[in-house]
């Protein structure tokens, strides 16, 4: 086990770094965040040579592939960082220093269990993307088709199980604090990204997700999917056919092209809500560069390590919470938010409403160009504190996603209005899911399934409740020690340093 002091002088180098490069003068700016963090961020550059304007893709380049990670997060949230920030993160998407082949092709070789020219006709040494955990080349192979080859950057597994255990030490301290921090559940954020990182990190499980989506994808023929060539994929290598279209980030050259960018905006965002809302198993990394668009303005997407999921009880229930703000149901939508427990049951529907009538009025049948979405997401953001509603780690990849597919719609089309393009589909999908048919053909499977759990339900009693004196389950999650010394303000510097370091690391996480 890793010792709280060497968590701790983790966080203080990595604070010590952003601090260099001019990325915490925003939250040594903004009153609202608390005095002592902002006089920690302060201290941080003390003696550094701070540069006019922040350079925060290099700072978190400096840190390594796990910072990268947030930092590409942090990306597509212009709300919480600014334009500015936004757009300087972009460059971490895929254009990072590639590893030098003479490195990899010893990799691809030592993985695959064979030697190149076995599988491959050619591969590029010069990769056409290098991103926080792997780097992509494109190849030829032995029987002459052309495909990417994606290969994991040498020792990012050991570098990341280092990051992600200070980030688990630090949410803890942060957990322990109460308030804001324990309402957020920084322990189980970081757990959830946890397990998306080690998805990541194991190239046949993004193959194997990719092969899903495109089995899932096949009611929406305008959204690709490339083949996975299996023969020639493994944990740390993975092959696929090679897609050979324009970014969509490159606006001017789709318009040259005659690509219709009202239509690929469109494809989109219907391809997003279907993947989200009716097969409930989503892209969870749609940005710019991962999206190309294809003749017949089709579009493609590549890099399947972020995937998320979404069970069906959650999806009628955004579904719902989607139409009601389409529609203007706020009762409705905060009915659903009590009925799914997201707000305790001690607060009152009726003011809910009225809260979310307050932000979702002033957007409704406005352009996106005209909406202001920071605006937006920090109203809802305080609606959920003035609610006590607890963070749900399982919609907040679903969220950062939607901001993203927006962002990336609007590029496209300037004009395109979110939720009148989405109304269509949010509504034929919750006639079919939630009419009369739907309905009791849904409790007669309910009622089976019952009946059939019966035997194993009552051994499930059983177990959990057998003679007096029985342990009950074990805890989902490991004991983390907590540093603490004394109390109130005898707490010693340590503890306090390590609680607001570990906020200021977590805050990407967390935004």
């Amino acid at each position: 086990m890793t010792a709280p002091v060497v968590h701790l002088w983790r966080v203080l180098k990595w604070g010590r770094t952003l601090a260099r490069h001019g990325a915490l003068r925003g939250i040594e700016r903004d009153p609202n965040t608390p005095a002592t963090v902002r006089r920690l961020a302060r201290l941080l550059r003390f003696g550094a040579r701070v540069p006019q304007v922040p350079a925060y893709a290099d700072a978190l380049q400096a840190i390594g592939p796990p910072a990268i990670k947030f930092g590409q997060s942090l990306a597509t949230r212009p709300d919480i960082i600014g334009d500015a920030a936004a757009q300087d993160l972009l460059r971490l998407q895929d254009a990072l220093p590639p590893v030098s082949f003479d490195i990899i092709r010893p990799a691809i070789e030592r993985d695959l269990g064979r030697p190149i020219s076995d599988l491959f006709a050619s591969i590029d040494p010069v990769p056409v993307g290098a991103a926080s955990i792997a780097q992509v080349h494109k190849g030829v192979t032995t029987d002459g088709r052309q495909v990417a080859v994606k290969v994991l950057r040498p020792g990012v597994e050991e570098e990341f199980a280092r990051a992600i255990d200070t980030y688990e030490w630090a949410a803890a301290q942060l957990e322990t604090m109460g308030g804001e921090f324990a309402r957020l559940q920084p322990r189980l954020v970081i757990e959830t990204f946890k397990r998306w990182t080690a998805r990541e990190l194991d190239l046949r499980r993004e193959a194997a997700s990719a092969s899903e989506l495109a089995e899932a994808m096949t009611a929406e023929p305008d959204f690709v999917v490339p083949t996975i060539d299996w023969q020639r994929t493994t944990g740390k290598v993975l092959t696929l056919e090679w897609i050979d279209g324009i970014k969509l980030s490159n606006r001017d050259g789709l318009i040259a092209a005659g690509y219709d960018t009202t239509k690929l905006a469109h494809t989109l965002v219907h391809a997003f809500l279907r993947q989200a809302i009716a097969e409930g198993f989503f892209h969870a990394d749609l940005h710019q560069g991962n999206l190309f668009a294809l003749p017949g303005s089709r579009i493609a997407a590549i890099d399947f390590g972020i995937m998320g999921r979404i069970d069906r009880r959650a999806r009628v229930w955004l579904a719902e919470i989607l139409y009601g703000l389409i529609t203007g149901n706020y009762k409705r939508v905060a009915e659903i938010h009590f009925e799914a427990g997201y707000v305790p049951a001690h607060h009152n529907v009726a003011e809910f409403a009225t809260a979310l009538r307050a932000v979702g009025e002033p957007m409704r049948g406005m352009p996106v160009k005209d909406m202001s979405v920071g605006n937006m997401l920090d109203g809802l953001f305080n609606i959920t504190r003035d609610f006590d509603m607890k963070t749900q780690p399982h919609l907040l990849l679903l969220q950062k996603t939607m901001v993203m597919v927006e962002g990336v719609a609007t590029l496209l089309d300037p004009d395109i209005n979110m939720w009148e393009t989405a109304a269509p589909f949010v509504r034929e999908w919750i006639r079919t899911e939630l009419g009369p048919e739907a309905y009791v053909a849904d409790n007669l499977i309910k009622d089976m399934r019952t009946l059939a759990r019966l035997p194993q339900l009552i051994r499930n009693i059983e177990y959990h409740f057998p003679t007096p004196g029985g342990a009950p389950p074990a805890p989902p999650l490991r004991e983390i020690p907590v540093v603490r010394v004394g109390s109130g303000w005898r707490y010693l510097a340590v503890a306090v340093l390590a609680a607001i370091a570990g906020a200021t690391a977590a805050w990407a996480m967390l935004g």
